[in-house]
């Protein structure tokens, strides 16, 4: 290894010159650090959450009810949970830059960045398994109870079942289904006079001819004066009252349709709004927990002592 020596007066100083192409520096990471500090930040954070649990039932006074409001509830716990976990994680990136004896401040840096990223890994997974667990429970409460209520309601059907088969003979049956089908038969039948039809076939006539209107979203001059000429001999009406009923009954379907339209308009609107403020949220809690870990990094970072080597030639 070349060396350079420069003397002035009677201190001489020695600096080494590395050659191209040196070995790579070996890795400054300690795994060990960031995991500690990952693991301190957790439970840090996990003491104070269970603390302002603690502060908050204190606050519930049924008897009195002196109890605070749900959204007072609701931003202090909130308030406390973003403070508890920055907290923790100051500590954590304070803690793993100091086991790791760096005394360099980017590495300190590195390394609560590090902590960072793990705490908010592992408790990503740790809430994951926590939805997915109150989900199968729920999920399995749900199929007992739907079982349950299939077995009694398949017993109930049974008994009663069993009593009609007892009370009623073969032939009276048939004798029922056989009219109950005439008379749907009946009453799809449609296509004469309105005046010389059943009610039962003008009323399916009616709703075939609603159903087109809506679906299609118009109806044809011979279906509109179809339909006209049903409603005024089902509800004896004259040919122009029978007309200004079904056009308020339009003016008043196409109402509701585009009241709903709106409605699930809003509900999209308020979704779509709401996600971007839970994202917009997220972003902003990992921004300042990133921060608290680099600030706390930074502090728990070693002191470098400059120590001077000089010789008197």
């Amino acid at each position: 290894m070349p060396t350079q020596t420069t003397t002035s007066g009677y201190d001489v100083a020695t600096t080494a010159v590395l050659p191209e192409g040196a070995p790579s520096l070996p890795s400054r990471i300690s795994w060990g650090a960031v995991i500690a500090g990952a693991v301190v930040a957790l439970t840090i954070g996990l003491m104070l959450n269970a603390l302002g649990a603690g502060i908050g039932a204190t606050t519930v006074d049924a008897a009195a009810r002196d109890t605070p409001s749900a959204s007072s509830f609701g931003i202090g716990a909130a308030i406390w949970v973003l403070v508890s976990n920055l907290i923790g994680l100051a500590v954590g990136g304070y803690v793993a830059a100091r086991l790791s004896g760096t005394s360099d401040n980017t590495d300190g840096t590195l390394h609560g960045l590090a902590v960072w990223g793990t705490t908010f890994l592992i408790s990503a997974v740790l809430l994951g398994n926590l939805v997915s667990g109150i989900a199968s429970t729920a999920a399995s409460g749900a199929s007992s109870l739907v079982s349950s209520v299939a077995s009694g309601a398949g017993s109930a059907v049974s008994a009663v079942g069993q009593q009609a088969a007892n009370r009623t003979s073969t032939s009276t049956l048939q004798n029922a289904a056989q009219g109950l089908v005439d008379r749907v038969q009946g009453a799809l039948s449609g296509g004469g006079a309105p005046a010389s039809m059943t009610s039962d076939q003008r009323k399916a006539e009616i709703a075939t001819l609603v159903t087109r209107r809506v679906t299609d979203g118009q109806l044809s001059a011979p279906d509109r004066d179809r339909l006209n000429g049903l409603v005024a001999a089902e509800y004896n009406l004259s040919p122009q009252d029978a007309q200004a009923r079904v056009q308020q009954a339009e003016q008043q379907a196409t109402q509701a349709a585009r009241q709903a339209e709106e409605k699930a308009r809003s509900a999209a609107d308020a979704a779509a709004s709401g996600a971007a403020k839970a994202a917009f949220a997220v972003f902003g809690i990992m921004l300042l927990g990133a921060i608290a870990s680099v600030l706390g990094a930074r502090r728990g970072t070693r002191d470098l002592l400059t120590i001077r080597n000089t010789r008197v030639a």
